[in-house]
């Protein structure tokens, strides 16, 4: 090192030393975060938005809530008691093992006259929404339902609840429906059907060259029992039914059709049948089951399924259903010994043997597939009518099955039956034939001058 060099380095350390102790420069001045003051039209737009994001909001939730009409029975009584009630509520939370079907068609049943009269056993307390069949589209269907799916149209069977146009119900309790086949048909075939054939082949052991009564023959159990009877060989079918619906019943397979009203059934059979019938199905009871059991040949069955007789206005007649039950039939064990004949019971409503239920019902749609069955559709009644649907199948004017549509009625639609359109068709027929016969006269008169 130079002597030079020393006296350099010792000026240069101070220095370095005196720039050490400077202050730190100035921070530089924070940003100002406070919010400008809004203005008048601004705090407007903001509110504007903030209402229009809330109409939104509540439009997109009332989307989401759904609307279903419903037939309430809010008591016992007449056709006034059933009241048309319009539900908004959210999309139900289905459990394990449901589906939501929204209803396309409801079928009527004699068990629902009943029902309002308070003389089924098997109904709630109202208030209650009643119907026990149906047909319509799966609109949802819960995590573990694997063979059903959104869009299969289906038949609907359940105790109670069916009369309103969304239902949720067991998957279980849905059947697909054939090809081809209506939503009246498929409201049409659970409750007849099932019953009609229960009663003739589980109970009865319907086979080739027997005969049966069928009461009501022109109601649902009884165009059902009668289509039925047609698919085992040689059967004779005895029908009752008021003498304007003869001609019907006797091209859907009766026999021998009967005027109850004008005529004794009883004589009528013996004329034909001396020794009587196989099989008699009941759904009158009273001094009716008495006349059918004393039909019966012997080792014949009489199967009773109802009290019809009971019902006789719109509201429950406490006298027709005591004398109804006074003139039931009653008989002790030794009597059916010494008469070799059976008498039983049927009521769907207490089949608890899913198997069994569910294996007739596929046997029905097969039936149908192949053609032999049909269900008759008397007349349909949008849920604004249902009061005239129950008048017409109380005063017995049906011929085969009344349905029920949930959708509703357009101002100028009217109800229709099947006969009202071939009353129609016969109308215009002849004033056709009328107006060619006009022509033909001018035509002549023409020539003539």
């Amino acid at each position: 090192m130079s002597g030079e060099e020393a006296p350099t380095q010792q000026q240069e350390e101070p220095e370095q030393v005196k720039k050490a102790d400077d202050p730190p420069p100035p921070p530089p001045p924070a940003a100002d975060t406070s919010e400008p003051e809004s203005s008048p039209a601004a705090v407007e737009q903001q509110q504007q938005q903030q209402e229009e994001k809330k109409k939104e909001e509540q439009q997109q939730e009332e989307e989401k809530l759904l609307s279903s009409r419903a037939l309430v029975l809010t008591g016992y009584g007449g056709y006034e008691k059933l009241k048309l009630q319009v539900k908004t509520m959210k999309p139900p939370r289905l459990q394990p093992g449901e589906v939501m079907v929204r209803l396309r068609a409801c079928g009527l049943n004699f068990a629902e006259l009943l029902g309002k009269q308070g003389l089924y056993e098997l109904l709630p307390a109202p208030p209650v929404v009643m119907g026990m069949e149906g047909s319509g589209v799966v609109e949802a269907v819960a995590e573990d339902v694997k063979d059903r799916k959104v869009g299969d149209r289906v038949i609907a069977v359940n105790r109670c609840d069916m009369w309103q146009e969304l239902v949720v119900l067991p998957a279980k309790r849905t059947y697909p429906m054939p090809e081809g086949m209506s939503f009246e048909e498929a409201a049409a075939i659970p409750i007849n059907y099932l019953t009609a054939y229960m009663m003739l082949f589980e109970m009865a052991n319907l086979r080739p060259g027997k005969s049966v009564l069928i009461h009501m023959a022109a109601g649902g159990v009884g165009t059902a029992a009668t289509q039925l009877c047609q698919t085992v060989q040689d059967v004779t079918v005895f029908g009752t039914a008021s003498a304007s619906k003869h001609e019907t019943i006797s091209q859907g397979g009766v026999t021998h059709p009967i005027d109850y009203r004008t005529k004794d059934y009883v004589a009528e059979i013996r004329k034909i049948s001396p020794k009587g019938v196989d099989i008699v199905l009941d759904p009158l009871g009273g001094s009716d089951t008495h006349k059918g059991y004393n039909l019966l040949k012997p080792l014949g069955m009489l199967i009773a399924f109802g009290a019809a007789n009971c019902v006789t206005g719109q509201k429950k007649n406490l006298l027709a259903v005591a004398k109804t039950w006074y003139h039931q039939l009653s008989l002790n064990t030794l009597k059916l010994m010494q008469h070799n004949k059976a008498i039983s019971g049927f009521h769907l409503g207490y089949i608890t043997d899913e198997e069994l239920y569910d294996g007739t019902i596929f046997k029905l749609l097969e039936l149908y597939k192949q053609g032999k069955i049909k269900p008759r559709i008397d007349s349909c009644y949008h849920f604004e009518e249902v009061a005239d649907a129950m008048k017409r199948m109380h005063e017995r004017q049906n011929i085969g099955k009344v349905i029920l549509l949930p959708e509703p009625k357009k101002s100028e639609e009217k109800p229709k039956s099947n006969a009202e359109a071939a009353e129609n068709e016969e109308k215009n027929a002849t004033a056709a034939v009328s107006e060619k016969k006009d022509e033909a006269a001018e035509e002549v008169k023409a020539e003539k001058d």
